[in-house]
């Protein structure tokens, strides 16, 4: 069966306002007031520039108030500013506290995750534009160590066939076409390119999946099948790729073939270390922070084993354990790329940008560096805002 892709031919390039720290409303509004005209008056100048908005479940809460609806609508009229993703993916705290691998808490093990994920469905319908078809980014499922059986896994594709219901609703209810983008990542549930092929075949587009979303909603079995391809998606995550060694042609080949669209491609970069040794952890101690999970992928010929975090990885090369190569899961800005002793993936985000310029890959496009906030002084040779200008001019020089 051929699906055709939900998104329209335009595309949309942004940067994921998950860099700002900010958990309320009126700190989330208050980022974009601060942030967006500057960027803008750089990246798309005389032109309406997309948003790449996130929403904490507070802030999410706090925007269903009527008022403050009405607020950031008349914001988004009023100016040049229009939103068309949202990153739903942190559902708590993400900045200055430490986050590591709560952040994929609730997941789609629990139903607050169906909730929250409904309720950013139901804020976006009330402020995409007509003519935008919108994409939220989620968990990819749980952090693995949380999935103890098949049953499990069940639970998680019956919350997402639930999700699914959800969007059928508000489309009838609006008109608002949304699809939802689950993001693989390292030491996940998801995490390779292979497992979340076979995830979306075997559960997300069963049979089985048919004929729940059949009884949720009433509609036929052949436009259940054509639903589930709409509104569950990919959310290709470029350094979570690279950190993975998976290969690009071959993984989108792999995504084409199991019929799984990418309803929104982040592009970001992480970290390569070539011949590791006891100068591999001093190089990187200053990346070695206590708020975000810092996985790392070791290479030791053909054969990759996994850490959840650095000092894991460090206790591996203490023990006198060899490996060949180190890819870490920290994104960095994709404007860099040497950093003499050790590089960046963006070897890996070049690649996948000029595939993506010979044949789109997705029609919502997002640069996610979240890490500016724990980035090694060193490293931060402007301000946000300016980082966040040059990292958009750097993608779209590649893609011109």
């Amino acid at each position: 069966m051929q699906i055709a892709s939900a998104f329209q031919t335009k595309q949309h390039l942004s940067y994921c306002s998950n860099i700002h720290p900010g958990e309320t409303w009126s700190q989330t509004i208050d980022n974009l007031r601060q942030n967006l005209p500057g960027i803008r008056e750089h990246i798309a100048p005389g032109q309406d520039f997309g948003i790449g908005l996130r929403l904490s479940a507070q802030a999410a809460h706090e925007l269903r108030q009527a008022s403050a609806m009405e607020e950031f609508q008349g914001y988004l009229r009023d100016n040049p500013f229009y939103l068309f993703t949202i990153n739903g993916f942190p559902y708590g705290p993400f900045h200055g506290t430490t986050v590591k691998e709560d952040v994929y808490l609730p997941d789609w093990l629990n139903r607050e995750r169906l909730r929250y994920t409904n309720e950013l469905s139901d804020l976006m319908a009330q402020l995409l534009p007509d003519d935008v078809e919108g994409s939220i980014s989620t968990v990819p499922g749980a952090f693995k160590p949380s999935i103890k059986s098949d049953d499990d896994i069940q639970t998680m594709a019956n919350n997402l066939i639930s999700h699914v219901a959800h969007l059928i609703d508000v489309e009838r209810a609006t008109g608002k076409k949304i699809c939802l983008a689950l993001e693989p990542e390292p030491c996940c549930f998801l995490e390779t390119i292979d497992e979340t092929c076979r995830f979306f075949k075997e559960y997300l587009f069963s049979q089985t999946a048919q004929k729940q979303l059949v009884q949720l909603t009433g509609i036929t079995t052949t436009e259940a099948e054509q639903r589930l391809h709409e509104h569950l998606s990919v959310c290709l995550d470029i350094c979570h790729a690279a950190v993975e060694y998976e290969d690009a042609k071959a993984c989108l080949a792999q995504l084409e073939n199991a019929e799984c669209k990418v309803g929104k491609l982040q592009i970001s970069a992480g970290l390569k270390f070539d011949n590791i040794s006891r100068q591999t952890i001093e190089l990187l101690k200053p990346f070695d922070d206590n708020v975000y999970l810092h996985q790392v992928v070791a290479r030791q010929g053909t054969k990759l084993e996994r850490f959840t975090d650095l000092h894991e990885a460090f206790a591996q090369v203490a023990n006198g354990t060899d490996f060949d190569e180190w890819r870490v899961h920290f994104h960095v800005p994709v404007f860099l790329d040497d950093f003499g002793s050790y590089q960046s993936t963006q070897f890996f985000v070049k690649e996948m940008l000029q595939l993506h310029k010979a044949k789109p890959i997705s029609n919502h496009l997002e640069v996610e560096t979240y890490t500016w906030g724990v980035l090694p002084d060193a490293l931060k040779t402007q301000t946000m805002q300016e980082a966040i200008i040059r990292e958009l001019q750097w993608v779209t020089t590649q893609l011109n």
